[in-house]
């Protein structure tokens, strides 16, 4: 039996369809207020819990011989900072000292690009890019390279078996929220997004990215880090190429990313007054986009025969399911 956290999100539930359809046992922590949909119809056995109440971790790892922590408070701008790095700090820790107490035998643990180093210009960055938590930008970003700070620690301090894989920017079906980068694709596909800034991204498809979680349980090696990435692509030709698939007309308006923040700020103001859910754009996403997000899948590709499919067949995906379940008006 293999246990999953976040199985109902994008990445999780990617994870969960891989180990069903290799044949494991799959048990699934849900917290009871979570959204279920990505879970419908996929023989799994459903745990309530939660990462924050450790007395709910242990029935749920009981009898599991794997686990897979994907689960993770994934949102580029939060009214309340705190409860992020509780959820993806403390979570993590409770989770996998839980584990180590209930004798799991292997242990892949979901981190994210978000925690490397960045090189300057088009250079794609690797797993050794050197990086320090003061490069990181909000709360995000910060969280998750605290919680991956604590797994090292963990993996050195208690012997876990543990692999650590970072995704980058994942895209494709079963995107229910949508993340920050599905939001994009459903604007610019509607032929919402007038302007463009000067940025770059590394774009994987989802079921690329469970893949790859796959890859590592089986022979990833304990301690390692592994760029779970696909290719990387300007965020102007990003936006052509929806265009185009779409039908739309391509932004042509490329904007300083300066000009725009003071407008971010005050939407930030505007969300925090609880007069919209959350900001069009938020301070730190746009302080991330001044550096291109570029990575290399290449140690991945080399060790664990990861061979993601190109960008293009990625954002088709996206864009079906999107336009299939009315995301895209």
């Amino acid at each position: 039996m293999i246990l999953v956290t976040g199985a109902t999100g994008f990445i999780g539930s990617a994870v969960v369809r891989k180990l069903i359809s290799r044949g494991y046992g799959v048990r699934v922590l849900v917290r009871a207020t979570s959204d279920r949909r990505n879970l419908n119809g996929l023989d799994v056995d459903i745990v309530k819990g939660d990462l924050l109440e450790s007395d709910t971790l242990k029935p749920a790892l009981e009898g599991c011989s794997g686990l897979f922590h994907v689960a993770a408070d994934y949102r580029l701008w939060v009214p309340n900072p705190e409860k992020m790095f509780k959820a993806n700090v403390s979570g993590t820790k409770n989770l996998l000292m839980a584990a180590k107490e209930c004798g799991v035998e292997r242990i892949i643990y979901t981190s994210s690009v978000a925690v490397l180093g960045n090189l300057p210009g088009d250079l794609s960055a690797n797993e050794t890019t050197p990086v320090a938590f003061g490069d990181m930008v909000g709360p995000y970003k910060q969280s998750k390279f605290l919680a991956e700070q604590e797994v090292v620690n963990l993996i050195a301090s208690h012997e876990l078996d543990v692999v650590i894989v970072n995704p980058s920017t994942p895209i494709g079906p079963r995107d229910i929220r949508p993340t920050p980068t599905g939001k994009v694709i459903v604007e610019a596909a509607s032929g919402r997004m007038p302007a463009y800034v000067n940025t770059g991204l590394n774009i994987v498809h989802v079921d690329d990215v469970a893949e790859g979680h796959m890859l590592a349980f089986e022979g990833g090696v304990v301690g390692q880090r592994y760029i779970l990435g696909g290719e990387n692509i300007l965020f102007r030709d990003l936006l052509y190429l929806i265009s185009k698939l779409t039908n739309n007309k391509a932004p042509r308006l490329r904007l300083p990313v300066n000009a725009i923040l003071p407008f971010a700020f005050m939407a930030e103001i505007w969300a925090r007054l609880g007069f919209c859910k959350e900001p069009f754009a938020s301070v730190d996403s746009l302080r991330m986009a001044k550096k291109k997000m570029f990575f290399t899948h290449e140690k991945a590709g080399r060790e664990l025969n990861y061979s993601p499919r190109p960008a293009k067949q990625a954002i088709i995906d996206a864009i079906q399911w999107f336009n299939g379940h009315n995301y895209i008006i």
